[in-house]
């Protein structure tokens, strides 16, 4: 028995789990030259409260409770998190190790809650200055080293308007640049880095033109994004491809030659959530343009998109309604259908057009390609790397047990709750912790997430995130991301 016990530690120790995944043509691929879908939830614990740079709290800053979250996020069938606000001051490697080890990849953005964390809507100029730049860099040392470090995002519906599609273009783009660079100059592998646009279809695809053509017509064009990501709310309750509008994004992006995803999904208009979509996100016809998606979002907030309900006085969470629903229809796929298409020969994808006004079609967008020149300070600082320089390095996990309780939508507590260690290879997917919770069936449809009549229709709501996009408004179905952003400007003026 003990010698049993020494092996089960060992393994524990030594596991590895993901290893880098890499861009090719269109699409992300493993080491198998498989193209890798992504099944991702947008993670950030306690919403705007789960940020605090004067406590060096940040959602990657305690172990205990990655612990937790990452045997939730398995149980549920995700292989990849998207971060929103880090602190690249903080130690992340037992939290990286954790997600590495549970077989979950890392999607970051760069920007953060605080004086100098991110890039204005408005007067971008403004804030486009060494200690902002800076920071993005930071965000790049502190976690170039894992491998499950998936792509970096430099910004996130920076874009969301008019007015401001006449401002911001270019010095996105060049922010996109800068950190290009640096993580050409400083990484040890090309980790990608892109942009994350509101779903605003009156500006949409010029973001998308302008950011991924090439200046030269080459795609290594450092200014060009190596991904673009969409926080789309357009499919509500028992949808479909043409009511939902997922049929324009198809054809809009059909030609992309960079890798296209859903950077947040899940409108809440009908309640609970049916997450019907993701029988359409991952068949054919989309996967052949798309690489999956991000549900927005782990923990319930005011905003009532939550997967789980977290009792921040003893930690504890409870699985929500829409948990079992989402979990549910992420069973029903073929996983090993899904992530065994291999990718095409390299080259063979779509070429990033030559950038030119002509290919931004609003008279509202800057279509001009002639980027700012680095604020001052900031070549020296990506020639010889940020100072001080965060680290981070993935370590051995022995202890992958949730020490905090978890809860079915009845209350009964899950038993044994703990992370398990994947192989060097492999990501995680549904049914790899198969640790019991309460069926589907026995939860009620007021388990958390309220309800509203009709699971068929589509109501209106005063909630902005799910206004029809699908029929080409200039309203943006992204309030949660927004919300994000309205928040950092906030509590960086008041640090």
């Amino acid at each position: 028995m003990l010698i049993q016990s020494t092996l089960l530690a060992l393994s524990a120790t030594l596991a590895a789990a993901v290893k880098p995944l890499t861009v090719k043509n269109q699409f992300f691929v493993d080491a198998s030259d498989n193209i890798f879908q992504i099944a991702g939830v947008a993670y950030q614990p306690g919403g705007s409260a789960g940020y605090n740079a004067a406590l060096g709290k940040d959602p990657l800053s305690n172990g205990d409770i990655c612990r937790r979250d990452a045997a939730i996020l398995q149980i549920l069938g995700v292989n990849t998190i998207r971060i929103y606000n880090l602190n690249p001051d903080v130690n992340h490697d037992e939290c990286a190790s954790i997600f590495n080890a549970a077989g979950i990849y890392m999607i970051l953005d760069v920007n953060s809650p605080q004086v100098a964390g991110s890039l204005q809507s408005y007067n971008p100029w403004e804030s486009y200055y060494d200690t902002y730049v800076n920071r993005t860099f930071a965000v790049v040392e502190a976690f170039k080293n894992y491998d499950n470090t998936l792509a970096f995002f430099s910004g996130n519906e920076v874009i969301n308007d008019a007015s401001s599609a006449g401002q911001v273009p270019p010095y996105m783009r060049a922010v996109t640049r800068d950190i290009k660079n640096y993580v050409a100059k400083h990484c040890d592998r090309k980790i990608p880095v892109g942009y994350s646009a509101a779903d605003v279809r009156d500006v949409l695809f010029d973001s998308f033109e302008y950011f991924t053509c090439a200046e030269d017509g080459k795609s290594d064009d450092p200014s060009r994004a190596d991904i673009f990501a969409l926080n789309s709310y357009s499919w509500c309750g028992n949808s479909d491809l043409q009511k939902s509008g997922y049929i324009d994004l198809i054809e809009g992006f059909s030609n992309t030659s960079v890798p296209v995803f859903y950077s947040e999904y899940g409108c809440n208009e009908v309640k609970p959530r049916m997450f019907t979509e993701v029988d359409a996100i991952y068949g054919e016809q989309f996967s052949a343009v798309f690489s999956g998606g991000i549900v927005y979002e782990y923990t319930e907030e005011e905003n009532s998109y939550g997967l789980v309900s977290v009792n921040t006085k003893d930690q504890s969470v409870t699985l929500l309604k829409d948990f079992y629903t989402l979990k549910d229809q992420f069973a029903k796929l073929d996983w090993k259908k899904v992530q065994s298409v291999k990718s095409a020969k390299d080259g063979s994808g779509p070429k990033p057009p030559k950038c030119d006004k002509k290919l931004i079609t609003s008279k509202d967008f800057d279509g001009n390609f002639t980027l700012p020149a680095m604020p001052p300070n900031v070549p020296k600082i990506l020639a010889n790397g940020v100072s001080p320089k965060p680290s981070g390095k993935l370590i051995d996990i022995t202890d992958f047990k949730s020490k905090y309780t978890v809860k079915n939508a009845d209350g009964s507590v899950i038993a044994d709750l703990a992370v398990k260690p994947l192989s060097s290879d492999e990501s995680n997917s549904p049914g790899t912790n198969a640790a019991k919770i309460q069926s589907s069936g026995s939860v009620s449809s007021s388990s958390g997430n309220s309800t509203s009549s009709g699971s068929d229709s589509q109501p209106e709501s005063t909630d902005t995130k799910n206004a029809s996009g699908a029929a080409g408004s200039a309203v943006a179905m992204t309030l949660p991301a927004m919300a994000m952003g309205a928040f950092a400007i906030f509590a960086g003026l008041a640090l």
